[in-house]
């Protein structure tokens, strides 16, 4: 993993003028989230005031139900920026084909999370009836895109040849991307921390589950077909903590998660088509005892995402 470096950004590079712009656009979109907090405290205190002028006697009340009605359901979509650590990616195939085990070092990811496919989140929570503890099922749909521009150290063998010690993505593949998702779904436990005002309710959580990429991955003469379908890869990590913002029957929030994901993405020259379909025929390949014929690709991507979005909440019969 490498950390950021102002002075390393911009060194006159193409490539450090890329992402120069992309940290540029991840601090807007931070200081928009931050502003949008700013504003939730605001309307929440104007609220708290009009409730208190209304009905001075019932504001105790009035405000613990609205704060923490339990047992409830929240069901949101969000948005959000992410921030993915470079990682190294092995390229292994053993036993089919020409043998080949080769790693790319320190692979720059870029999130771009405003293009095309957008970074975006769904989730349905659920909390207790003590409305302290609860719990969500989450789908997160970010983005991991190589930087084909970039040259990187490379160790290893290619189709039984030692491979150059330096080299452009660009010239040895023609995609090496997740980029129709670095996605992850995963369970994760809830906990309120109290109340920093009658409607804002700070929050963690902790979850596990698994990754769902779809994987695009093209060497550029070594291989005659390219692997660009849905796959399961492996588990996923997340830890979170973030701010709720309730106001009648909807809630904002904004959160910081951050996310950890350990890759081992079959290398098949498929050309996938729809999520549930796809990792159906890999269960049918694993279940007959065949592999990939192209071996695969393992990576782990850490990543810090700010995330920020709107739910509807929904009480359930006690």
């Amino acid at each position: 993993m490498t950390s950021l470096s102002w002075s390393g950004l911009w060194n006159g590079s193409e490539r450090g003028l890329a992402r120069a712009i992309e940290q540029a656009t991840s601090l807007a979109a931070i200081a928009l989230l931050f502003g949008w907090t700013f504003a939730g405290l605001l309307e929440s205190r104007r609220l708290d005031d009009a409730d208190h002028a209304a009905r001075a006697h019932a504001t105790q009340s009035s405000h613990a139900a609205e704060d923490a009605p339990a047992p409830e359901a929240l069901i949101a979509a969000y948005g959000g920026t992410p921030y993915t650590y470079d990682s190294d990616v092995r390229f292994k195939r053993i036993g089919s084909g020409t043998a080949r085990d080769f790693t790319i070092e320190k692979v720059e990811w870029e999130g771009q999370p405003f293009k095309h496919p957008v970074y975006y989140g769904v989730r349905v929570a659920r909390w207790s009836e003590s409305g302290q503890f609860g719990g969500m099922v989450d789908f997160t749909h970010s983005k991991a895109i190589s930087r084909m521009a970039q040259e990187v150290r490379i160790k290893g063998t290619l189709d039984g040849q030692p491979v150059p010690e330096k080299a452009r993505i660009s010239e040895l593949f023609q995609k090496l991307e997740f980029s129709h998702g670095h996605n992850m779904l995963m369970a994760t436990g809830l906990m309120r921390l109290g109340r920093f005002a009658p409607r804002v309710s700070p929050y963690v959580g902790l979850g596990a589950g698994v990754s769902l990429p779809h994987t695009e991955i093209h060497l550029h003469k070594n291989d005659p077909k390219r692997t660009y379908e849905y796959q399961f890869t492996g588990p996923s990590l997340q830890g979170l903590v973030g701010i709720e913002f309730r106001l009648p029957r909807v809630s904002c929030f904004v959160e910081y998660k951050f996310t950890f994901a350990s890759y081992s993405a079959p290398l098949t020259g498929r050309d996938g088509t729809w999520l549930p379909l796809d990792v159906w025929t890999q269960i049918q390949r694993w279940l007959a005892g065949g592999g990939p014929t192209g071996g695969y690709a393992d990576t782990q991507l850490a990543s810090h995402q700010l995330v920020g979005g709107l739910g509807v909440r929904v009480g359930l019969a006690r």
